[in-house]
């Protein structure tokens, strides 16, 4: 069997041998199959073994950043496929688009991932080589990308782990881009036995196998010792989805129908046991700050003794008589009175402003003036309703910022976060976005309450366990009772990325030292 195996990659190095930014292209590709919702984790070993494989057979520097552009343009080309989606809703105006989305994904976000494969170099064997990148691959791929030009850190490795909520555990430690780390030493330590394929070096399988079985082991303990911890009171809260098509989201004519389903859904059957209704993001298109007619009509949506927390659009008139908008989320009370506001902070690029705009192409410039540059409001807010524990409020992308969407002083105990992910369809983009929100409750150790338009809506523990969700594409609403004495301090929570940070700095000291000690290949 070895021998076979040994025959069939020594094919593949004669056929492909001069091949090797087709063979990364490749790898890049089948590494987003391990991405949510597909989940195939076997591509993650396949994709960094090879990854390492193809580091160590390069001959310069030059084809090092070559394999590893065209890995990183493979992986987040396929990746973040789905955002070419929200052109599709006007697919005459903008359908065209569409490859453009494609090629720039991959274009821009492959450079990120050159430095790791660059850095092998400086590994004078496999162990060294294999933590230089594990290193590089968090400062570069995703650290530095979660904050340069405003940040945009979506699908960190580590998230290819959230089809088990135990996997995910020990972000309560080192956080998401620790676990990436992690990983990539995992998947690329049997790189040693694909070498050399012999018995003797099967250890490295071996010891893959079992560090990947100590981080399900771990997670299996904290979820069982995390099972017995709550038994107090809890919050009931209805989630409200009308899943309504984005193409009718902002058409004036269906503003009131869509506005209407709201209501009608947080009316439905007996809502006036629950604390509070969450709508989704935007859920109003008409401005309650000054909108009384509507404002008195959304009364009725919310519960006797409760509130209704819901997204929408506002406008304020600035120092130069401009109205700005503000992607905002308010609290009302029964008597229709907004107890408080939180306006975005985090905006998207190119969705909620544009980057840069004065220097574009004139062919860009009539879709970029679609795009309204929204006001930011105030970081790290939290608001406080008498009876209940105070809450961080968030909408949409804010969620996806590892160590950067709550205070780390007198945190909240819940995060009421809002969002509406019909601008993608039926595609990876919203479950992805789930997952983000999975794991930004495990490194808080905090309850999340998410709302979104067209799914998926859901509540998640802060051991990233969904109890109670609202598929996506579903019309309806839920009741979900909502333990919020299960938030608790975390390691990362405390530190934040001061953990990471660290423990790159001992892996480039570790591949540093290895090479030292034995400087053979």
């Amino acid at each position: 069997m070895i021998q076979r195996i040994k025959r069939i990659l020594q094919i593949i190095i004669n056929k492909f041998g001069r091949r090797r930014k087709l063979i990364s292209l490749f790898l890049g590709i089948l590494l987003c199959f391990a991405l949510p919702p597909y989940f195939q984790f076997w591509t993650v070993l396949i994709a960094f073994s090879g990854a390492i494989y193809l580091c160590i057979q390069a001959k310069s520097l030059w084809n090092l950043a070559g394999i590893g552009y065209w890995f990183g343009f493979g992986f987040f080309a396929g990746g973040l496929y789905w955002i070419g989606n929200a052109l599709l809703i006007d697919i005459k105006e903008t359908g065209y688009l569409y490859p453009l989305v494609l090629f720039l994904n991959g274009a821009f976000f492959g450079l990120f991932t050159i430095p790791p494969f660059l850095v092998t170099r400086a590994g004078k064997n496999v162990f060294a080589k294999i933590f230089y990148f594990a290193a590089a691959w968090f400062l570069s791929t995703e650290w530095l990308r979660s904050f340069l030009f405003t940040g945009f850190p979506w699908n960190p490795l580590s998230s290819v782990l959230a089809f088990r909520p135990a996997l995910l555990q020990t972000l309560a430690w080192w956080g998401t881009y620790g676990l990436s780390m992690i990983i990539i030493i995992i998947a690329a330590i049997p790189v040693i036995w694909l070498l050399r394929p012999t018995r003797q070096r099967a250890w490295s399988i071996i010891v893959s196998i079992f560090l990947f079985g100590m981080l399900w082991e771990h997670g299996a303990y904290v979820l069982a010792h995390a099972d017995n911890l709550s038994d107090g009171q809890s919050i009931m809260v209805r989630l409200v989805q009308p899943n309504i098509p984005q193409t009718l989201k902002w058409d004036k004519a269906a503003a009131e129908e869509n506005f209407r389903q709201y209501i009608d859904l947080s009316q439905e059957k007996d809502n006036q046991h629950l604390d509070f209704v969450i709508w989704g993001e935007t859920a109003s298109p008409f401005d309650l700050t000054y909108d009384e007619k509507h404002l008195r009509q959304i009364r009725s949506a919310v519960p006797l003794h409760g509130y209704l927390i819901t997204g929408l659009l506002r406008y304020e008139l600035n120092e130069r008589n401009r109205y700005i908008p503000y992607n905002s989320l308010a609290v009302i009370t029964r008597k229709g009175h907004i107890w408080d506001i939180y306006d975005k902070n985090h905006l998207v690029p190119f969705g909620e402003y544009i980057p840069l705009r004065q220097y574009l192409p004139q062919w860009v410039r009539p879709i970029a003036n679609n795009v309204a540059e929204f006001g930011r409001g105030e970081k790290y807010k939290t608001i406080t309703i008498d009876g209940y524990p105070e809450f961080a409020p968030l909408i949409c992308y804010e969620i996806i910022f590892s160590d950067d969407i709550i205070r780390k002083d007198n945190k909240p105990k819940w995060i009421i976060l809002v969002t509406n992910d019909g601008w993608y369809g039926i595609s990876s983009g919203p479950y992805q976005h789930l997952v983000a929100a999975q794991m930004r409750a495990i490194e808080e150790g905090i309850t999340i309450v998410r709302s979104a338009n067209s799914g998926i809506s859901a509540v998640i523990t802060p051991y990233g366990q969904v109890t109670a969700k609202i598929p996506l594409a579903t019309h309806g609403f839920k009741d979900v009772p909502v333990k919020l004495d299960l938030a608790h301090d975390t390691l990362f929570g405390r530190y934040g990325n001061t953990i990471p940070l660290l423990m790159c700095g001992e892996f480039i000291f570790l591949a540093w030292l290895i090479s030292k000690i034995f400087p053979k290949k």
